[in-house]
């Protein structure tokens, strides 16, 4: 028998390990749609519960918005897929290290009509472009300190008034991660907490017009 392979890490930036691609399905009150994943991606089984969980409650601007989102860490794309369904007016952009996971949610964005999705690596992203929302998993297994850098480089792209929502298990720091984002400023509101899962909406930059406005 061959020897078994090395389970890889879904941050990888290039996964090794040989393909073996399969559908799941995103099933949400208004929206179902079949993804492709392969192996050396995030939750390649399934659509991850806390993944689920933010789109089912995470607050989400008018379909007629025609803002700019990030999908901070897209995998596969199911945060992607939804928002470019959603907001059919809006720039989607998806970020990932994993060129895997970049050219899945590039094929799933496409199969799904999500036309208004963009998929980047992180460093490809013009270092002037700017946002209005960010809709996080965020790669806990990364590291505390360098999940601290990641969404302190993203959240400085927030414009004025923007706003993050990130899903968090408690069991991965999602209480220490709240209170981190609380002492650099801003307001963090924690909007539920289900199936063990935190979701936070980070405000860094509130508006000067409506300081405490929800999004």
């Amino acid at each position: 028998m061959p020897p078994a392979e090395r389970p890889e890490h879904y941050f990888s930036t290039a996964p090794q390990g040989r393909s073996q691609r399969r559908t799941v399905t995103l099933a949400l009150p208004d929206l179902r749609v079949d993804l492709a994943t392969d192996r050396g991606v995030f939750a390649g089984d399934a659509v991850d519960v806390g993944t689920r969980l933010l789109l089912l409650e995470a607050p989400m601007p008018e379909p007629a918005w025609g803002g700019r989102a990030l999908d901070l860490g897209c995998g596969y794309g199911p945060i992607a897929v939804a928002l470019g369904r959603r907001l059919p007016q809006a720039t989607v952009v998806a970020v990932d290290v994993n060129e895997r996971a970049r050219a899945l949610c590039a094929e799933n964005a496409a199969q799904a009509g999500a036309t208004n999705v963009q998929v980047h690596a992180p460093a490809d992203v013009p270092a002037g472009m700017t946002f209005d929302a960010i809709y996080s998993n965020p790669p806990i297994r990364i590291g505390k300190a360098a999940l601290h850098e990641l969404l302190l480089h993203w959240l400085e792209r927030l414009n004025p008034g923007g706003y993050a929502v990130l899903v968090v298990h408690k069991h991965l720091g999602s209480d220490s991660l709240q209170r981190w984002l609380g002492e650099r400023g801003g307001r963090v509101e924690r909007l539920g907490s289900r199936l063990g899962y935190r979701l936070l909406v980070v405000h860094p930059n509130p508006s000067p017009d409506h300081p405490e406005e929800a999004p």
